[in-house]
């Protein structure tokens, strides 16, 4: 039994439900095989990763689903080895480079230097990866080049994009990059001129809704349990589509939540808000109303528990941040602005710190610290 964020994942391009002018792009680049560099951004839950295995399929065909999980070693200059995990298909492989921290730049240049500089397959044999020529009449082979996905492209170091950029110059004949990420301000210039950005916005609330009720249709159990009319289940998913700030992923794991938590659904019962994002909602306020030695032990527990439980230290920090943010408003300050710019300041210094060192634990803790401490010099003030 699988989620329905899983389940009900599309996987043509045809069966997307938005931004459809994207869809054609994709659509039209994998039919002609005149396929460039591209660059996908938007923010998580837009249906980027979902656009781009679509578009490989599309380009390969059901070859692109046989997936693989090889574990590749690569020597560093102390001689220590470090293990990476590759997804790979016969035509594509996908890779998160940012896992090995500050080594992303020994990945980049010795894998992508090793499926480079192998003969991609003959492409021209396989009738499925070849367009078809009307006019003449007989089918026209495809370039041939393997397509490597790279996730979480904007974690990426300086000099691993550096690496990346003289890759893309040198080995364009025989591979071509898909970078995925949530913002493009960390991608240097010269490879955003080298790739073909695309931007995949969030839903709008009438899409979420759409996505939400074509999957309830699907489920027919599910189904009873939610509104007969259409009209009265339309508030329940846009409340879950604003609950989950428009991400598309969270809107179908809160809809499946709440038809597990509930036997009745109507617009009165409240959307299930992941846990973790509520203790980080409670750990932000405790920060504004309590700035103790006893409450940054409490808090130190807290963040211990969400690593443990898998939560990435930059996404905790980034929710801490906006979450302690809008908490100020229980604090009678003088300058309140002010002080927001200190902690966004912080923030970033500590974002940083996260990116060079190994234990981050004690960079969130250094936060909260810092956090409490501008606090404090403000209100004394």
């Amino acid at each position: 039994m699988s989620l329905w964020a899983d389940k009900y994942r599309p996987k043509d391009l045809d069966d997307l439900d938005f931004h459809h002018e994207n869809t054609r792009r994709l659509k039209a680049m994998a039919k002609t095989g005149e396929f460039p560099h591209i660059l996908i951004y938007g923010p998580p839950g837009a249906g980027k990763k979902t656009r781009v295995l679509a578009t490989l399929k599309q380009l390969y065909g059901s070859g692109v689903e046989k997936l693989k999980v090889d574990i590749k070693s690569f020597a560093l200059p102390s001689g220590r080895k470090l293990e990476f995990n590759v997804i790979s298909s016969p035509f594509h492989l996908e890779i998160t480079p940012s896992d090995m921290g500050n080594n992303d730049r020994i990945v980049i240049q010795d894998l992508l230097k090793e499926i480079a500089q192998v003969e991609s397959i003959d492409f021209s044999k396989i009738a499925h990866v070849a367009a078809y020529d009307e006019a003449k009449d007989k089918l026209i082979p495809k370039k041939r080049f393997k397509v490597v996905v790279i996730n979480e492209a904007e974690l990426l170091t300086r000099d691993a994009q550096a690496a990346l950029r003289r890759t893309m110059e040198k080995y364009s004949a025989n591979i071509r990059l898909i970078l995925i990420c949530n913002s493009t301000s960390n991608i240097i210039d010269p490879i955003k001129s080298r790739t073909l950005p695309i931007r995949i916005a969030a839903p709008k609330p009438a899409e979420c809704s759409q996505v939400l009720d074509s999957i309830l249709a699907k489920e027919n159990h599910a189904k009873k349990v939610f509104p007969d009319s259409l009209e009265d289940r339309i508030p329940i998913f846009e409340k879950i589509c604003i609950a989950s700030n428009r991400n598309l992923r969270m809107c179908i794991m809160m809809m499946e939540a709440m038809y597990m938590n509930n036997d009745t659904i109507d617009v009165t019962t409240p959307a299930l808000i992941p846990d973790w994002i509520e203790v980080i909602k409670g750990i932000s306020v405790s920060i504004c109303k309590d700035r103790s030695v006893s409450q940054l032990q409490q808090t130190r527990s807290a963040l211990y528990e969400l690593l443990s439980h898998s939560i990435p230290a930059k996404l905790i920090l980034k929710r801490l941040t906006l979450s302690i943010w809008s908490s100020l408003i229980f604090l009678d300050l003088p300058s309140r602005s002010l002080i927001q710019r200190q902690i966004v300041s912080a923030s970033s210094i500590f974002d940083e710190r996260l990116s060079l060192g190994s234990k981050d634990i004690f960079h969130l803790e250094g936060f909260v610290t810092r956090v409490m401490v501008i606090i404090e010099k403000e209100l004394i003030c």
